[in-house]
């Protein structure tokens, strides 16, 4: 018999309840935050997870989801609608603890973030990847996002951001 706490499991997190679990898996994955802010995570990135979200989406409505592995919060999603256009899906975080092997989890949540956006009617879903995130967009690619054209220099952190597609 399989044991559940082996089995990766996805949840909504809660703003109050799973704070505390979002602020400690940002302080380990302070890494990907250093590439993508410049700066070390701090309790706000925490607390801005559960309440940012793209131009015009209502955060009312997305998805703040945590992958939990062996027990453990190893991966942040959050999911939005109505960006860039009405009827779209964005997916503005997704993001793995650095400790969680290659063994497919990324695919896993990735796919229950796309069952989310088809369940909301979307036709497509999209998202953004750093140009210094070769590894990154190797991995959107791979799962079936193409580039869109769509480029923006981040006047902040001086980012190249590409935005990719992937049609539902």
């Amino acid at each position: 018999m399989t044991d559940p706490l082996m089995m990766p499991m996805i949840r909504p997190l809660d703003p109050v309840a799973d704070l505390p679990l979002v602020l400690a898996f940002n302080d380990q994955a302070g890494d990907y935050w250093l590439l993508a802010d410049r700066v070390a995570p701090g309790p706000q990135k925490a607390a801005d997870f559960f309440t940012d979200g793209p131009p015009g989406c209502d955060p009312s409505v997305s998805h703040r989801l945590g992958l939990f592995h062996e027990g453990e919060l190893v991966g942040l999603a959050e999911l939005s609608f109505g960006f860039p256009t009405a009827e779209d899906g964005y997916l503005g975080l997704m993001v793995l603890h650095p400790r969680v092997p290659g063994g497919g989890l990324g695919r896993i949540f990735l796919a229950h973030v796309e069952v989310l956006a088809r369940a909301a009617q979307c036709p497509r879903l999209y998202l953004a990847v750093l140009e210094e995130n070769p590894r990154g967009m190797a991995f959107w690619q791979r799962e079936g996002f193409a580039p869109t054209g769509v480029m923006r220099e981040d006047a902040e952190t001086g980012h190249r951001v590409h935005r990719l597609v992937k049609g539902l």
